[in-house]
């Protein structure tokens, strides 16, 4: 039977918060018989599912999707696979749903039919969620203006905030459009988000708060760089690259999308450089960038210009220079500059005194 909405949880190794995710859920003022819980057990190894046992026995609208540790996108793609929702959430298992507040979405969603609602969201570590938990802010009042998707590019989407989790999706719209994750790589939301928007025609964008982002712990999504996730990067920047050659035709909208891929080149770069260790690693991910996308150049000022050449034509000596400008001038040389300045200026502070 067709429900309203499908609310994707995929579930690794977050025991210590998937409860709190799984109550806001419930906490949203829906009939439980217009929305669907699928919660895909990715493998987790340790008590998540045991975590949850009780709520999943208690609510009949929960579905449990068991597979082998595939990854976020897998878990992702077999939870829009099964969904009966007419519109899909997709929650992260460390984060919550502010309470109350999916409703009005989920209405507009169902009354106006567009293909995405995307809301905003708060970020907290754990010691803010618990204060905003006992002293929960009164909600905005739900403001919603229709754009294209290409419009949310061009003057709303923030280059590192392409996060699905706090977007409703019309479930026909990414099956007819044949969008799924890329499977077995993190940071696969960039690419995703960027084929979504492309291909929307109707999208309602909000300011209203629908979705905490828990930062700052070890379950979240790890903000330390290895050579494997920096290859999964790589990957990321590929697949939004190419959006370029078969979705974009305006040179104002490809420029826009080109400075995004710009950005997360230049993240990649500089995280490489603090996180990876030998040269010889930070030498193969920059190859393994030419690899998977040898078209990647950029045009827009001389800084674009010049980071294009040296990574087609010098990748290696653009890494030893890009590491030494990093650990010398800016983590040596430059803070002793300040410092000198700060005591000069002190200096003739004092004088004039």
């Amino acid at each position: 039977m067709t429900k309203k909405l499908s609310i994707i949880v995929p579930v690794y190794n977050v025991e210590k918060y998937i409860r709190p995710c799984i109550e806001s859920i419930f906490l949203q003022g829906l009939e439980e018989k217009d929305f669907e819980v699928i919660i895909v057990n990715d493998g987790t190894k340790d008590h998540s599912m045991e975590v949850i046992q009780d709520i999943i026995c208690l609510h009949q609208n929960i579905t449990i999707i068991n597979q082998e540790n595939q990854g976020l996108s897998v878990a992702r793609n077999n939870g829009i696979a099964a969904a009966k929702g007419e519109y899909v959430l997709m929650t992260d298992s460390d984060d919550l749903l502010i309470e109350n507040s999916l409703k009005p979405l989920l209405d507009k969603a169902m009354e106006t039919k567009v293909d995405m609602v995307i809301a905003d969201f708060l970020t907290m570590d754990d010691r803010e969620i618990d204060y905003y938990l006992k002293c929960p802010p009164r909600l905005k009042k739900e403001e919603f203006i229709e754009k294209t998707g290409k419009q949310i590019i061009m003057e709303d989407l923030v280059a590192h905030e392409c996060y699905v989790w706090r977007t409703l999706y019309k479930k026909d719209f990414i099956i007819s459009n044949n969008l799924k994750f890329y499977p077995g790589i993190t940071y696969q939301d960039r690419p995703f988000t960027h084929a979504c928007y492309l291909r929307a025609e109707r999208c309602l964008k909000t300011s209203t708060f629908l979705y905490i982002y828990r930062k700052g712990h070890s379950a979240a999504t790890s903000f330390s760089l290895n050579k494997k996730k920096a290859f999964d990067y790589c990957i990321s920047i590929s697949e939004t690259w190419k959006l370029l050659n078969i979705e974009v035709q305006s040179p104002i909208l490809k420029n826009k999308i080109k400075n995004t891929v710009f950005k997360y080149c230049l993240y990649l770069i500089r995280r490489t450089i603090d996180e990876i260790e030998p040269n010889k690693n930070r030498i193969e991910i920059i190859d393994y960038l030419n690899q998977v996308t040898p078209q990647l150049s950029f045009e827009n000022g001389l800084r674009q210009r010049f980071f294009s050449f040296m990574i087609k034509n010098m990748p290696h000596t653009f890494i030893k220079l890009y590491y030494l400008h990093v650990n010398f001038f800016e983590k040596k040389i430059l803070p002793s500059l300040k410092h000198n300045i700060r005591k000069i200026k002190l200096k003739r502070l004092t004088l004039f005194l």
